[in-house]
């Protein structure tokens, strides 16, 4: 009798993973995330999607932790010229593009409650490194951090989120000005808080 045909290990790689589901997601933005839209965009069944996210909530909050993974943070200057002024900048100004790329991300970002454990961990890793990049008590470096970010997020899905609906038949939006506008005021944001944080003493643990 001849033996059994082992069964083939290769394949069709498989329709339905993370990685594809996250792509179907930034594709269609979190605004208009739908369980069809990205079964359609993946070539299955949104029943089939069902497997694999539980809910729409789930499945918003699984594309938006993998646009969190997929961006880098800026690396932090090194050398005489560098101050903590400069890398908070930096800092905004990338917070700054994630936030215009991705519409609906800024919740997620801003707000405790929306930020997976894996989002959470890779903040807390930021925060460490600046605070020895700085040679800041990881409180503080947390606190700069956070309030730079906050509000830039907050001010960009405004900016970015809202210019395109507006009425701009008597006024045309000044992309470049806005621009200007923006970095001016989170200039003054950080002039402000580095200030306050020197004003304010440093706890005496520090990073090493």
């Amino acid at each position: 009798m001849a033996a059994p045909k082992k069964s083939s290990t290769r394949g069709r790689p498989p329709s339905i993973t993370r990685e594809r589901i996250a792509d179907a997601g930034i594709e269609m933005t979190l605004p208009k995330l739908s369980f069809v839209g990205v079964a359609a965009l993946l070539g299955v069944s949104h029943i089939a999607l069902y497997k694999h996210v539980a809910n729409l909530a789930a499945l918003r909050e699984q594309v938006a932790e993998a646009i969190f993974e997929r961006w880098q943070a800026p690396p932090l200057a090194t050398g005489k010229g560098a101050t903590i002024e400069g890398d908070l900048f930096t800092f905004h100004r990338s917070l700054r593009m994630l936030v215009e790329h991705n519409p609906g991300l800024a919740p997620f970002l801003v707000s405790h409650g929306a930020k997976t454990p894996e989002m959470v961990e890779r903040i807390r890793q930021h925060h460490a490194a600046f605070a020895r990049a700085h040679d800041l008590p990881l409180e503080q470096a947390a606190w700069l951090l956070s309030t730079v970010a906050y509000h830039c997020v907050a001010l960009a899905d405004t900016v970015y989120a809202r210019h395109a609906t507006m009425d701009t038949s008597r006024r045309a939006y000044d992309p470049e000005k806005a621009e200007a506008e923006f970095d001016r005021g989170m200039q003054a944001l950080i002039s402000g808080v580095v200030a306050q944080s020197r004003l304010s003493g440093a706890p005496a643990t520090r990073l090493r």
